[in-house]
């Protein structure tokens, strides 16, 4: 699997300024895909920009810890996931339905001082995440898929295990991850996993640890 996007294979690929899109709970990895559903002004004239451009933009988690900065500008966390803008569609109500796909992920070297609505950081990109991906060869499949089905039994939920057992490691914890349903520091937490195996494990810890809280949380409703 190559990682991100097959137009980006070097860091010289990848713009030096980007805008910035600050979503909490939101999710973007290198070959993953991100559906957006905008109608802010200020983020409808982003991808305005980015379409009339390199349609790249720059997902980020505003901070949930220490200085959070103010609500119509909270600090942003230092790590985010560049996308490119891979579908498009506009609503009769003016939304605009977007989607993105992963491409490499993102440090913020400092934010510029801009007259856009929008925000806009310079950046410098994580190298590892392009050119030759990692393959995943060494995540634990089982472990990882054992996590996953007892979370869906834990929640009454099913899936198509077909789809499942035909995707590659990489995109299976890729995906997974993306359509995790936790907080903003447990998706923080596997964006900045240093490899696929580290992300897998990151992965299932939380899930473990979820389905270990609902289950206490569940038996002390008995007592």
């Amino acid at each position: 699997m190559k990682a991100g996007n097959a137009n980006y294979s070097d860091v010289d690929d990848i713009p030096a300024v980007v805008p910035v899109f600050p979503l909490s709970g939101a999710l973007l990895l290198p070959g993953s895909q991100l559906p957006l559903n905008l109608f802010e002004p200020r983020y409808l004239s982003m991808f305005d920009t980015a379409l009339k451009s390199n349609r790249v933009v720059g997902m980020v988690q505003p901070a949930f810890s220490g200085d959070l900065g103010r609500p119509e500008k909270p600090n942003l966390c230092k790590v985010g996931c560049l996308g490119r803008i891979t579908a498009y569609s506009e609503t009769g109500d003016g939304r605009y339905l977007i989607t993105l796909e992963g491409i490499c992920r993102y440090r913020i070297i400092e934010e510029l001082d801009v007259t856009t609505p929008f925000r806009q950081c310079r950046i410098a990109p994580f190298a590892s995440d392009l050119g030759d991906g990692d393959e995943g060869t060494d995540v634990d499949r089982e472990q990882l898929l054992a996590a996953f089905r007892a979370y869906l039994d834990a929640n009454q939920l099913e899936a198509d295990w077909n789809s499942v057992h035909k995707a590659d490691n990489a995109s299976l914890v890729n995906a997974l991850s993306v359509m995790s349903p936790y907080g903003a520091a447990e998706k923080q937490a596997l964006l900045e996993a240093p490899n696929l195996k580290s992300r897998a494990e990151t992965l299932v810890a939380i899930t473990e640890m979820s389905l270990a809280r609902d289950s206490d949380d569940y038996a002390r409703t008995l007592q």
